[in-house]
């Protein structure tokens, strides 16, 4: 057991902290087959099965956020942050990390916590230009701190930091198809000017409703194809909507996209809220997008994702307010615009950083071997 590379990932709560997180144990494996790797998530969140489905092992905290409206509450997440450090504690006494890996969401706290307490070294992963509050928090105990933005520093001690970009999943980098190819999969035709419109697995209501309130401009384009990834919670109303409306011939409505890598590639332009996963995949991909941020997350670090792209040239903004306004008149005028698309490609892909899992990887491996 001595030789053996033991590994703990902790944290998720969202595919922006699981991806990277499941990225980073596999690029641990293909370097060290021999690794032992265990995840600690948050009991009822999403890691739970995704990790597992990943082939890896996971234990649940009973840990959850503050809830900042009624704090009467909180008594009773005071009482499972307090269960989840002596669980944590026994996880780690049972398993006897090397190292440990943040990669954000309530459960690294106490994981990473009870590792630095123990002299084991840890390293945090931050997906987001803006730092997320338990990334903040754990900073002073981490040896390593990773990160995909510049100026991260106004979070981080400086010489904590190395700049890696966010791993992305491999099926984004993998896809051979060609863009003609691509569309034949989503039974499109393959000469035709194609926009995606992504909203992640659960959907995103502002940019449904942007073309839900819209479809008479979808008709009226139909030289412009769309496909349209509802997410499953909004996908029965929004096909309600089309049949409604009546048949359009230039739009795939679907609830999941399985393989993005070939959406992707299908798609001349793409729509999408502003999580740091996805603005990752579009920098390596060098992806034209419309970036509509999700102003229900924490400190609004969707907006400061996609303002450090457009700062750069490499992304259009629409305000979540204004969309089901602008958004898909804003998106057919862009798709139209060959000379704009071609210079958001270029301008995405400057800033884009291959190779991140691999380069986390290893300065993971160096941390556990004392190097």
């Amino acid at each position: 057991m001595d030789n053996e590379l033991r590994i703990i990932i902790s944290g998720g709560g969202t595919g922006g902290h699981i991806f990277p997180a499941v990225s980073i144990a596999n690029a641990i494996k293909a370097k060290r087959p021999d690794a032992k790797i265990l995840f600690v998530g948050a009991l009822g969140r999403m890691e739970m099965q995704r990790v597992p489905a990943a082939g890896y092992e996971i234990k649940g905290l009973p840990i959850c956020g503050f809830d900042r409206k009624n704090l009467l509450k909180n008594i009773a997440v005071l009482f499972k942050i307090w269960k989840s450090q002596r669980m944590a504690k026994k996880i780690i006494n049972d398993f006897k990390p090397m190292a440990a890996v943040g990669v954000g969401g309530y459960a690294s706290g106490p994981t990473l916590n009870v590792s630095a307490s123990k002299g084991i070294p840890c390293l945090i992963q931050e997906q987001n230009s803006y730092a997320g509050v338990t990334n903040k928090l754990l900073a002073k105990k981490a040896e390593k701190i990773c990160v995909a933005y510049d100026g991260m520093d106004r979070f981080f001690p400086a010489e904590k930091i190395i700049k890696t970009g966010n791993p992305v999943r491999q099926n984004v980098l993998d896809t051979n198809l060609t863009k003609e190819e691509a569309r034949q999969k989503f039974n499109l035709d393959p000469s035709k000017k194609t926009i995606l419109f992504v909203g992640g697995s659960l959907g995103a209501r502002t940019v449904n409703e942007s073309i839900k309130q819209h479809l008479d401009i979808i008709k009226e384009n139909s030289d412009i194809q769309f496909i349209w990834q509802t997410g499953k919670y909004y996908n029965a109303e929004m096909n309600k909507a089309v049949s409604d409306f009546g048949k359009l011939e230039n739009l795939i409505v679907t609830d999941f996209i399985s393989d993005m890598g070939a959406a992707y590639k299908a798609a001349d332009l793409v729509i999408s809220r502003a999580g740091a996963s996805s603005i990752s995949e579009f920098q390596i991909i060098g992806k034209p997008v419309i970036l509509v941020p999700s102003p229900n997350v924490a400190e609004d670090h969707q907006t400061k994702n996609a303002m450090a792209l457009v700062s750069k040239d490499a992304a259009i903004y629409v305000k979540d307010a204004d969309a089901p306004t602008v958004l898909l008149k804003e998106a057919i005028e862009t798709v139209n615009n060959q000379e704009k698309l071609n210079s958001l490609s270029e301008n995405m892909k400057k800033l884009g950083l291959k190779n991140s899992a691999d380069v986390i990887a290893d300065e993971v491996i160096k941390l556990a071997l004392g190097k």
